[in-house]
């Protein structure tokens, strides 16, 4: 975790999943002290030769060297013929940097190429943690020899310990479908915690599987899931400089190559790597600085999709709302302004509030049926679902988010410390 003492969040799963091996990636851990001592900072994922990898990024217009440097390296295409590999750091998020920023990530990437064999090109590089700071890459430099000598097919719970900054937990997530002759398995971790908010990617997420499936069709698999997975979260509105999702492929698998995503096997891996990033996704909500309350807020009834996430969103991101969940209180006339606020297409007279199965709202007033003391000992479950009806159409998202409670405030007020 990033400070000692940090408690672990009461939405966390019990333990850290037993996530298959997936043939062709390899996993190290170290400690180069870039700022937390006592603990591994940098991961080194090594990906075999014949890979294939897709990836999606922050777009944020102050985004970091590491992030602009996959973008341009991913611009060239996805195909890995002599390997890939990624390199991350946590502690420094080597962002707004000026000229030292692309110095640091060339150096950091040379070495890995020198020492594993990868070319530079398809060295790829993330970090994460304190904005407008140097990153001492020549720390991370000095242990990449390590690194490469310490690569292993199991080491994938290190390596998702070792991205970890305000997270209190680490977090992985996996599926295997059957494919045409063999098993396809999918492996993720990320790590995310605050700086949570749309605009892919909202975190740092590396996802890996054996599919045989060549990097135009991994990239639209990938892309075509990001809106309901993570893109559909938030924990505090805020997008981040530094954030990245890389997909590979290694080809390993002995199933049938995938050469077209509406074929039944193409279906099924789609689907399974779309629940691999909806699990990281929640997760990372569920890590949500100082967060006590989990909470889905479907949307339905808008004239468009697009409409439904407006409003969702505006729900989501609502720190009236958010402080209301942190205080048990059922306070549905936030959600009534929130919607109003939201800029979707709306009507009063329509719109229906759910909290769980109970009706709060209807027909632009209180149900006949509100029960107060039923809504508040509801409020007090640590995961919540919140529903709105619009009423108006068949647009419908839904998203996940957290509450907003003096622990973000005390973890943000003393992050550089």
């Amino acid at each position: 975790m990033a400070k000692a003492g940090l408690p672990v969040s009461p939405l966390a799963p019990a333990r850290f999943p037993d996530l298959p091996v997936i043939a062709g990636v390899e996993y190290a851990s170290g400690a180069a002290g870039v700022k937390y001592q006592g603990r591994k900072d940098v991961t080194l994922i090594r990906i075999a030769a014949g890979s294939s990898v897709a990836g999606a990024f922050t777009r944020s217009s102050t985004r970091a060297a590491c992030v602009l440097d996959n973008q341009a390296k991913l611009a060239r295409g996805g195909d890995a013929p002599d390997g890939a590999a990624i390199i991350v750091n946590s502690g420094n998020a080597n962002a707004f940097t000026g000229a030292r920023g692309q110095e640091s990530v060339d150096a950091v990437t040379a070495a890995v190429a020198r020492a594993s064999g990868v070319p530079a090109e398809r060295v790829f590089s993330s970090s994460t943690g304190v904005i407008g700071e140097p990153l001492p890459h020549e720390r991370i430099v000095a242990i990449i020899g390590d690194l490469v000598q310490d690569l292993d097919e199991g080491g994938v719970a290190d390596a998702a310990r070792a991205i970890m900054t305000t997270d209190t937990f680490p977090k992985g997530a996996s599926a295997t479908v059957a494919g045409d002759g063999g098993a396809i398995s999918i492996v993720g971790i990320a790590k995310g915690s605050g700086m949570i908010a749309p605009d892919m990617a909202t975190m740092l997420v590396y996802a890996f599987t054996d599919a045989r499936i060549e990097a135009g069709l991994l990239q639209t698999a990938l892309s075509s899931g990001l809106d309901t997975t993570f893109n559909a979260i938030t924990v505090d509105s805020d997008t981040s400089t530094s954030d990245a999702l890389i997909l590979a492929a290694t080809g390993r698998s002995s199933a049938a190559p995938i050469t077209a995503l509406d074929s039944a096997e193409g279906a099924a891996f789609v689907e399974a790597l779309h629940g691999v990033m909806r699990e990281l996704a929640q997760l990372v909500v569920r890590d949500g600085e100082g967060a006590t309350k989990f909470v889905e807020i479907a949307v339905t009834g808008a004239t468009s999709d697009a409409e439904a996430h407006k409003v969702a969103m505006a729900i989501a991101n609502s720190p009236l709302v958010k402080t209301a969940i942190a205080g048990e209180d059922a306070n549905w006339g936030r959600i009534v302004a929130a919607v109003g606020k939201s800029g979707a297409e709306a009507d009063r007279d329509r719109l229906t509030i759910r909290f769980g199965d109970m009706v709060l709202a209807e027909h632009g007033w209180r149900s006949p049926g509100y029960d107060e003391a039923a809504a508040s000992a509801y409020m007090k479950n640590q995961d919540l679902r919140i529903s709105v009806d619009l009423g108006l159409g068949t647009g419908a998202r839904t998203v996940w988010t957290c509450d907003l409670t003096h622990g973000y405030i005390d973890i943000n007020a003393d992050y550089r410390s």
